[in-house]
């Protein structure tokens, strides 16, 4: 294949980032099948598996991090992409490249299509996705891979792996149509991640979904350490202070801005001390190192400061409030704060425009590309209208036109900030960088 023809083929799978699953929609058996007709190289390759509501991606980032700072070939499995798909498979910070996706995609061809010649429904683009990323680290020969929970946990396409640790960061009211209405329903879904006396690491705090994690570690025998019982953290707007059962590490510096991502090197700390259990050694100097050059791109992207321009992914009420809480905090400006602003229609939009209207001083609303997920921005400002009356907002049919009016109104001591989707973060990241 060539790298065109194996983008077709990918493409040419039903992407439930383009159209919601539904409920019935996620199984695991087409993926064991299809990994096993590609030699089941999930099962070649040493892992840690992480999920959750908020967080995730940059937890496994730091993790990566620290991990490559310790001498180890690092693979690094995440979804969605910004810019270019190859993004989601990465050996030690480097994606894919394009020959090695082709090669590997005309590998998986003759399985994919096996599988749907059978009837049924056919192989998503997440799940040949998935394969290719176990495929790569594989022939890769990567010490360990970090893999990403696209959805849920628990029938996430990535759940038939038996890693060394389970991490499950956090648990908030997300993607509710396939996961359930309340937390302890979410919190059951990405549990379903624990594995059989695999050590489980849980930053989850609310009464009732730790409850249910823990129920679900007791039942599997798996080892769990929880965040403010086992392990906790704290952070002084700098450096991060974190202590496992093990060992405090003081003044850690975290590459990552905000609060909420000294919490994520804690669980990345405690990720870290139990692949040690297992044996794998991993030095304290690797741990600052990692924390410390850690780049996630476009969570809470600070790319200048004369205007503060933002670029930022938050999609869910949780992010959104760890966004505000960020820039109050590490990006303090004296001017007017805009936020160009597009988002999923199975988020709960309304809560997220309510959250933004008490910060920003102008809401630009728009939608991201031509996906049918995308709110209308005529959608957005009527429900702005609803729940924050006499908030500043104008409707931009692009996100292109959004972001040049936005620049375009900012002074030197303004703000502006672009968030509520990847899909729109990756849309406008180039315009917004210069890049």
């Amino acid at each position: 294949m060539t790298y065109a023809e194996a983008l077709a083929f990918w493409y040419g799978r039903i992407n439930y980032e383009v159209r919601a699953a539904g409920p019935g929609d996620l199984k695991l058996e087409r993926m064991r099948a299809l990994l096993r007709l590609a030699g089941d190289p999930h099962d070649r390759v040493r892992l840690v598996h992480v999920t959750g509501t908020k967080g995730k991606g940059s937890t496994c980032a730091m993790l990566a991090a620290v991990l490559r700072a310790a001498g180890y070939r690092v693979g690094l499995f995440t979804s969605p992409h910004l810019e270019h798909v190859e993004e989601r498979v990465q050996v030690d910070g480097v994606n894919i490249s394009r020959a090695e996706l082709a090669a590997r995609i005309a590998e998986l061809a003759p399985a994919v299509r096996r599988l749907e010649a059978g009837g049924g429904p056919g192989v998503s683009f997440f799940e040949i996705g998935t394969a290719l990323g176990f495929l790569h680290f594989w022939y890769r020969r990567c010490d360990l891979a970090v893999v990403e929970v696209g959805l849920g946990g628990r029938f996430d396409s990535t759940n038939v792996c038996t890693p060394l640790v389970s991490v499950v960061t956090n648990v908030g009211l997300d993607h509710t149509a396939q996961l359930g209405n309340t937390l302890e329903e979410i919190a059951y879904q990405k549990a379903g991640i624990v594995k059989r006396r695999v050590p489980v690491v849980s930053g989850v705090t609310q009464p009732g979904p730790r409850d249910v994690v823990r129920r679900v570690a007791a039942e599997a025998g798996a080892p769990l350490w929880e965040a403010q019982e086992d392990f906790g953290w704290d952070f002084d707007g700098r450096f991060a202070t974190v202590a496992t059962p093990s060992r405090e590490y003081h003044g850690l510096a975290v590459g990552l801005l905000g609060a909420h991502q000294a919490a994520n090197a804690a669980l990345a700390v405690a990720a870290v001390e139990r692949l040690r259990e297992s044996g794998m050694p991993v030095p304290d100097a690797a741990v600052r190192r990692g924390l410390a050059e850690v780049r996630w791109p476009a969570r809470v992207e600070l790319v200048s400061r004369d205007p503060a321009v933002v670029l930022d992914t938050a999609h869910n009420v949780p992010s959104v409030e760890a966004l505000v809480a960020t820039l109050r905090e590490a990006v303090p400006v004296s001017g007017r704060k805009a936020v160009v602003f597009a988002v999923s229609a199975d988020k709960p939009y309304p809560e997220m425009l309510r959250v933004l209207a008490g910060y920003f001083d102008h809401l630009h609303l728009t939608r991201y590309g031509n996906n049918p997920r995308s709110v209308p921005p005529e959608r957005l400002a009527a429900v702005l209208a609803e729940v924050a009356p006499g908030t500043a907002s104008t409707a931009h049919p692009t996100g292109r036109e959004a972001w040049a009016a936005a620049r375009a109104a900012a002074g030197r001591d303004d703000l502006v900030c672009v968030t509520g989707s990847v899909f729109l973060a990756g849309e406008l990241r180039a315009a917004v960088t210069g890049a």
